[in-house]
Order: C-alpha cells, then sequence, then structure tokens
C-alpha cells in the first residue's frame, strides 16, 4: 500500500515506510531514511542502537543515505558518529537545519562523520543530493 508523503518531494520519490517511535519518526523512501526526531530529545546512537537495526533491517543491507530533518529542537552526541561511522550500508548523513544555531552545530557534528556529510537549508536539496549519493555507491 503506498504510504502518503509528508515532504512535499519530487514524485521520483516514493514513500516506502513510515516508522513512529518514541524517539521520533522515520520515514523509507527507497535506500533514504528521513530522521525527525522529537522536541527537546537526547538523540544517541549508542544509546538507541535498536534504531540503526531496524533500519539495517529495513533497507537489507542496501545502501542507505540518512538525513536528519531537524524540524524539531533537540540534543545528539557528536562524539556517537564513531558508531554510525561503522555502519558499513551507511553512505552518507545529510542533515538539514532552519536555523543558523542548528547550521552551526551541524558544521561541528561534521568534524566526528567520516562518511559523507553535507548541511542544508532544504529537504528537497537534500534528498536529491542522497538519491546521487545512493545511486553513485550502485555503480
Amino acid at each position: 500500500m503506498e504510504q502518503i508523503s509528508p515532504h512535499n518531494l519530487p514524485p521520483e520519490f516514493q514513500l516506502t515506510k513510515v516508522i513512529e517511535m518514541e524517539i521520533g519518526n522515520y520515514f523509507f523512501y527507497e535506500n533514504i531514511v528521513i530522521v525527525e526526531a522529537k522536541e527537546g530529545i537526547l538523540l544517541s546512537y549508542k544509546k538507541d542502537i535498536s534504531v540503526v537495526l531496524l533500519i539495517l533491517n529495513i533497507t537489507e543491507g542496501k545502501p542507505w543515505v540518512y538525513i536528519s530533518n531537524r524540524i524539531n529542537s533537540y540534543s545528539i552526541q557528536p562524539l556517537d558518529y564513531k558508531y554510525l561511522n561503522k555502519v558499513p550500508s551507511l553512505t552518507a548523513l545529510g542533515v538539514v537545519n532552519y536555523t543558523e544555531a542548528g547550521y552551526l552545530n551541524s558544521e561541528l557534528e561534521a568534524k566526528f562523520c567520516k562518511k559523507p556529510f553535507r548541511v542544508f537549508n532544504n529537504l528537497t536539496e537534500a534528498a536529491i543530493w542522497g538519491k546521487g549519493i545512493y545511486e553513485t555507491n550502485l555503480k
């Protein structure tokens, strides 16, 4: 059954699955995962490893791109990128910020990430970038 996307992305982005969790919502567009964490949480990849395992199960070991759509204000642990750096099928990370402070925080996070990492102010641009990264990794 086709899902209705809340993101207003171009038609080539078909939403295949939505998972609502205590820490946020996960939107699966083929092999692009858009994450919208809830307001005020502390997102820790080490603590929330079950989320990464869930994504790996859904993507079936195929390459995937993680895009954080930061529509809410929350905290993350930049040092936890060392865990994401070890996920072989995770090919890149994108962050969409809507404030200057968020953009500056993402620039700091980028220093801890060994995978391609890019900061955006527009979700559509991030999704198109992610699709390009994904398609490059299929070649």
